[in-house]
């Protein structure tokens, strides 16, 4: 086959194993940048010799799970429990940590890259965790992973792999505050046009920020059994001031989720107040209607009386008969707005 059609496959930013990052970690060093091969050497030699697993040093392999290749690697060299990989094909993607024997299984939910305050921007990202490795895999890039490679790059010292999951978690409790903080800025401009009197597609809006926070929400909030369970029995390897700030990270889940539920409450309050406008606005318009149909009704039925072409006609031959029409009408219109205006002000 001519070379010049072999098509280079689609790498979706990864190697040829669906790797997006990768490094090692040893003590007092800093972190070391790997691929798939050398990752896949690593936990060969660290299965093979029993002081490996009993050393300081692990790794963190970052996977991209739209490469075809990166579920397979995984299977091959990575050594998770089946869990974890009964957990990708998993549709239920609430927020949860787990341990299964001697290894813990996370899922946490993020929002993408690239996000603009829609609610189909939230991503999810699957984790595993045991002594020696941590493994992160996804679907689409996340702020938190960038984050945490970012600080990985500027020299952050990582000691465990716990240590390392209480920096996701905490890295994804960052994010959501500055997603309240976003939300906040975008109905504190809501606000100011409700008070100005500027009512344009705000409700819609409304609606869009109040289906974002609802799905945060319900993704975001960790389940309290399966934490409580992985908390009173950690794993043999997790020390306890691993699990001490594994549980200071996992309670300022709760500090974003109850800004959340504050900021569902303002929107609702938003709304209801916008609602009364508008029912405001409507109810004017039809009394001004209702008005101008009440004025207009005597001289309707007048000029429709008048208008019959039959004898007796009144004022047929007086001289003064239009301005004494006129002088009807005026009374009849006069004492019809009254009535009208009288029962608006009572109101």
């Amino acid at each position: 086959m001519d070379s010049d059609l072999l098509i280079e496959p689609t790498r979706y930013g990864a190697d040829a194993h669906g790797l997006v990052c990768g490094y090692r970690f040893e003590a007092a060093t800093a972190a070391c940048s790997i691929g798939s091969d050398e990752a896949a050497q690593w936990l060969a030699d660290a299965t093979d010799a029993t002081d490996a697993a009993d050393g300081s040093g692990f790794i963190w392999l970052h996977f991209n799970l739209s490469h075809a290749g990166a579920e397979r690697w995984l299977q091959r060299h990575a050594q998770l429990p089946e869990s974890f990989f009964e957990t990708l094909h998993d549709d239920h993607r609430s927020t949860r940590l787990e341990r299964d024997e001697a290894a813990l299984i996370a899922v946490i939910n993020d929002v993408q890259f690239d996000f603009a305050f829609e609610s189909s921007d939230i991503a999810t990202l699957w984790i595993g965790v045991d002594r020696r490795l941590v493994v992160t895999a996804r679907q689409s890039p996340l702020r938190s992973v960038d984050r945490l490679r970012t600080a990985i790059r500027r020299g952050e010292p990582l000691r465990s792999t716990t240590e390392l999951l209480e920096w996701l978690l905490r890295a994804q409790a960052e994010v959501l505050v500055d997603v309240v903080r976003g939300v906040t800025r975008r109905i504190d401009e809501v606000e100011d046009a409700l008070l100005a009197g500027r009512l344009q597609h705000k409700r819609t809006r409304l609606g869009v920020l109040r289906r974002l926070l609802v799905r945060l929400q319900r993704l975001l909030a960790p389940e309290p059994a399966a934490l409580f369970r992985l908390l009173q029995h950690p794993p043999a390897w997790m020390v306890e001031r691993d699990v001490d700030e594994l549980r200071q990270a996992t309670e300022e889940f709760s500090v974003a989720l109850r800004d959340m539920a504050a900021l569902q409450e303002r929107i609702k309050l938003l709304q209801e107040e916008i609602a009364a406008a508008v029912n405001e606005r409507t109810s004017r318009s039809l009394f001004v209607l209702t008005v101008v149909t009440v004025l207009a009704l005597p001289i309707n039925i007048l000029a429709g009386l008048f208008g019959m072409n039959v004898g007796g006609v009144p004022l047929a031959e007086n001289p003064h008969g239009f301005w004494i029409l006129v002088a009807v009408v005026i009374a009849f219109t006069a004492v019809a707005g009254w009535l009208a205006f009288r029962g608006n002000n009572d109101r």
